[in-house]
């Protein structure tokens, strides 16, 4: 995972709780899970528009 190891992870972690406090980061998660699932779902839509229709599957032809 982006050669990180599970001591720096850690090391992040204390740091983002130092940062933030524990009150805020359930809303700090909820903002990147968020931020995360957006940019997928961008990703995708400009995936499937540069894809020839003949390479879609089926089932994406019939919407």
């Amino acid at each position: 995972m982006f050669g990180l190891q599970p001591a720096h992870l850690v090391i992040i972690f204390v740091a983002v709780l130092i940062l933030f406090g524990p009150r805020q980061l359930p809303e700090l998660g909820k903002g990147f899970g968020r931020a995360i699932q957006e940019f997928k779902q961008a990703t995708r839509q400009v995936t499937d528009s540069t894809q020839p229709p003949e390479s879609r599957p089926s089932d994406e032809r019939s919407k």
